[in-house]
């Protein structure tokens, strides 16, 4: 059974009529099936489709990221992926159904797998705490990198997560170093690591192993640090205002590409991942195996430095370029011209102030 959102009833009302049109079984039994009439209705469900889809606003591409129906990271390891051998436990206190990790093969290379889970149903999304890691789903993870990195391997991460789990089991157990060695772990890897946010990517949770050589987005993803909801009860306690909430915190791939957060948009299908997941996971198979392919003459402080200036850059647009005297990667400060004079100017006030004081005293001298 199909599942819609709010703004989708008129297709979901065009395709149940679809359905009722392929049915031979009709009020007065069986009946040609009447094609042309099929064809004119798929075609408006298109029309509709493209209609809305290209006019979402941020809530709304939040709600599709959750979409029940999305393909989720078991998925596309299945898809994208041969040979995958699970691996499980951080060896200290056991194993996190939340995350999915092992090593595999795409195009006969091998890479560590890192998956954020959902589940698929409601017995499944339980015993996945829907997406929400534990502290040892985080462990799990920094073992398998740091073996990673010790065979030249690299990590391909798919992000799909609410947020870390906030339970007090999970605090009590250290979830804050958890995600902070996660973060560091990342960072420091002499391999390359890419990340696909396949759905939401929240918080911490997702930061943990976001922090790569490659961000990448589906289109109808989000990526925050605090969901429009919680951020909206935070600012206006008003979890009703997560629309505002939403369009404030630019939590898109539109918009984080253009913040140069993020390094790459994959288009979804018309209508969403959820309509034609075999389509996304062959664009999302593309996009590793390109991706990868770039890293190939890297050596590792290339890589490593290639992470380190990726993340300095992010938001320092106006402040930081880089410069040819210096080596691949580096970065060095420049100050525009206005917050150049700025700042002569204030190291320099005193003497501007007696110069502007002598000025009047002249000024009344001459007139008087």
């Amino acid at each position: 059974m199909k599942n819609y959102l709010d703004f989708e009833k008129e297709i979901k009302a065009l395709e149940q009529e679809v359905d009722g049109l392929k049915s031979p079984f009709g009020s007065e039994g069986i009946s040609e099936v009447d094609t042309n009439k099929i064809r004119t209705t798929q075609q408006e469900i298109n029309e509709k489709l493209e209609e809305i889809y290209s006019n979402l606003n941020s809530w709304q591409r939040t709600q599709v990221a959750r979409h029940e129906d999305r393909p989720k990271a078991n998925f596309y390891i299945k898809k994208i992926f041969t040979q995958f051998t699970l691996l499980s436990g951080d060896r200290y206190f056991g194993d996190d159904k939340s995350v999915i990790a092992g090593f595999g093969l795409i195009d006969n290379k091998s890479v560590l797998i890192i998956g954020q889970e959902k589940g698929e149903d409601l017995n499944s999304r339980i015993e996945r705490n829907f997406g929400m890691m534990r502290p040892e789903g985080y462990r799990k993870c920094i073992r398998l990198m740091k073996l990673a990195d010790r065979f030249q391997i690299p990590v391909i991460s798919f992000i799909d997560t609410p947020g870390a789990y906030p339970g007090i089991g999970a605090e009590q157990r250290g979830q804050a170093s958890a995600i902070a060695n996660s973060i560091e772990c990342c960072m420091s890897l002499t391999v390359p690591n890419i990340s696909i946010i396949i759905g939401e990517g929240g918080s911490g949770g997702a930061i943990a192993l976001a922090s790569s050589n490659k961000v990448i987005m589906l289109e109808n993803s989000i990526y925050s640090v605090i969901s429009p909801e919680g951020c909206a009860s935070i600012l206006w306690r008003d979890p009703s205002k997560s629309l505002q909430a939403a369009e404030a915190m630019k939590l898109t791939a539109k918009d984080l590409l253009k913040l140069k957060i993020i390094d790459e948009v994959i288009p979804e299908p018309l209508g969403g991942a959820h309509r034609d997941p075999e389509s996304i996971a062959a664009d999302i198979k593309h996009s590793i195996i390109k991706n990868l392919k770039n890293f190939e003459n890297y050596s590792k402080d290339q890589i490593y430095d290639h992470r380190k200036s990726k993340f300095l850059q992010i938001g320092r647009t106006q402040g930081f370029s880089g410069s040819s005297n210096l080596k691949d990667g580096e970065l060095s400060y420049t100050e525009s011209g206005i917050t150049k004079l700025k700042t002569h100017i204030e190291k320099n006030k005193l003497i501007y102030g007696g110069l502007v004081l002598v000025g009047i005293a002249t000024l009344i001298a001459v007139l008087s």
